[in-house]
């Protein structure tokens, strides 16, 4: 679990579950799979902090591989809205994939990240937005035209150095590996709170 320090505030490890019990729940809902919710569970949800809007993402891995994910990096949807909205999406909705079935269910983890809002970061050179960036802590947004793409903080797992991970944003926005060095680029960064099965 990764904490933001943005002000707003952050979710407990029981309120990090009580979401990741609502995405398996919002999926398995698809195939008519209720089960008995746990006690107090929608109660539960109606706590404030669950009807706060924040973005979201909800990401499915099977064996360790990406499975689906699919996020809001702001909206207007409560918490709870956003994390229904992205699980049905993760699972059915990402073009990456063919829709998850229902044999799948039991073989796919569940990650839910909560994101702060994105706060825009001001630099001057390539070396400088390196510099400013904090692996392992930033998720980063960046937009050129109508080209943009987001990293979550979890990819500086497989993305250590800066570089790297700019670069791969960059192609992944549809831009150039190199794009990332000129001074044209919107960045924004966030930090994300997330919560795995």
């Amino acid at each position: 679990m990764q904490n933001n320090n943005t002000g707003e505030r952050a979710l407990s490890e029981t309120e990090g579950r009580l979401l990741l019990q609502l995405a398996r729940r919002t999926i398995a809902a698809e195939w008519g799979i209720e089960g008995q919710p746990p006690p107090d569970f929608e109660t539960q949800l109606q706590a404030p902090i669950f009807t706060t809007p924040r973005g979201t993402f909800v990401t499915l891995k099977k064996s360790g591989d990406l499975r689906g994910c699919i996020g809001s990096l702001t909206t207007h949807q409560s918490l709870v809205d956003n994390v229904r909205t992205n699980a049905r999406n993760a699972a059915f909705r990402d073009p990456r994939f063919s829709p998850m079935t229902r044999e799948e269910l039991d073989h796919v983890q569940i990650e839910v990240s909560v994101l702060s809002k994105p706060q825009k970061l001001d630099y001057t050179s390539g070396k400088e937005l390196c510099d400013r960036l904090q692996p392992h802590v930033d998720g980063l947004v960046i937009r050129k035209g109508h080209a943009s793409a987001t990293f979550l903080p979890q990819v500086w797992k497989q993305l250590a150095r800066p570089e790297d991970f700019l670069a791969h944003l960059c192609l992944k926005a549809g831009l150039t590996a190199d794009a990332w060095r000129q001074t044209d680029l919107e960045v924004e960064t966030y930090r994300v709170q997330y919560f795995d099965e």
